[in-house]
């Protein structure tokens, strides 16, 4: 019975950091008026690069993996880079899109996946599975037709984000396959996070013109917003301890399933705080690649 109810808490702090930290993204890009998403990535990166560390070398919430060679580095830093851009590029859609638009079209992950594995590895999957894909992606095409608030650069940067996502993710079972060069996500998170930081800040720096004094006047000014990025930042890192967490005390399907679950979840949350004009049209795209995600995750299963 303990162990159910340790289950069921970290599954509600997995579904609370994950909603929690893209509201707040949210909220800061487009309500607050921090119109800054490198920085705001920079301040992600540096807490998942600090949390990372106390949590695997004092906490021990896993053994501390060290790096074999130069050449894992640099597989391990282009990971990294990859994973920046990701963030990035998920950041910066959120200021011009809803957040039900933007899960919309995260949800596609799966297609950019398949593609990816195909192109990189020729690895085939049955007709099955990619047959499923196509509601994924049809489905998004109808939400872009219904939805509101549509805005092309902001489609632009979240497709983006989806397909490095994606992308990092076929890469990381390319580049770190063998035994010996094989990371835990925690310590590959650890690792990653100062090769972001070091990408992120010269970035910031020079794209978004003085943002620390800006954002040190605007601490003057309301305080709240250095409360508003610790505690975002913090839930970054969360979302990706709770997330390690999540699968090792399930699954990785139970993750899958309960993440399709947590772009709903988000969604709806997200339209009844910010309320976000959502079209018919709109939400039966959404519903229709959600719907062929869950037939994607199917197929595979069955295939294996």
């Amino acid at each position: 019975m303990s162990d159910k109810f340790f289950t069921v808490g970290l599954i509600s702090t997995w579904y609370s950091s994950n909603i929690g930290v893209l509201l707040l993204n949210k909220f800061l890009l487009s309500n607050y008026g921090f119109k800054y998403p490198i920085f705001l990535t920079l301040c992600h990166m540096l807490a998942c690069s600090l949390l990372s560390y106390v949590a695997i070398s004092w906490i021990k919430v896993v053994p501390m993996q060290s790096i074999k060679s130069r050449v894992q580095f640099l597989k391990i830093s282009s990971l990294g880079f990859i994973f920046c851009l990701s963030v990035v590029g998920g950041n910066i859609s959120l200021r011009y899109l809803a957040v039900s638009f933007n899960q919309a079209v995260g949800a596609t992950t799966p297609f950019f996946t398949a593609v990816f594995a195909y192109l990189m590895t020729r690895k085939k999957e049955g007709w099955l599975t990619y047959v499923t894909l196509i509601p994924v992606v049809t489905g998004v095409v109808i939400a872009s037709g219904g939805e509101p608030s549509f805005h092309v650069f902001g489609f632009i940067m979240c497709v983006g984000a989806t397909a490095a996502r994606a992308l990092k993710s076929v890469l990381q079972g390319i580049l770190l396959s063998s035994e010996g060069e094989k990371l835990n996500s925690m310590n590959l998170l650890m690792y990653m996070g100062p090769v972001a930081v070091a990408i992120l800040l010269p970035a910031a720096l020079y794209m978004e013109e003085d943002v620390v004094g800006i954002t040190i006047a605007l601490a003057r000014d309301d305080v709240s917003i250095v409360w508003y990025l610790v505690f975002n930042s913090a839930l970054a890192y969360f979302v990706n301890l709770t997330n390690f967490l999540v699968t090792k005390h399930t699954s990785a399907l139970t993750l899958q399933v309960l993440g399709n679950a947590k772009g709903a979840v988000a969604v709806v949350v997200s339209i009844l705080i910010f309320r976000n004009p959502v079209s018919v049209t709109g939400m039966l795209g959404y519903s229709l690649t959600v719907t062929g995600v869950i037939l994607y995750s199917e197929a595979k299963k069955r295939n294996r």
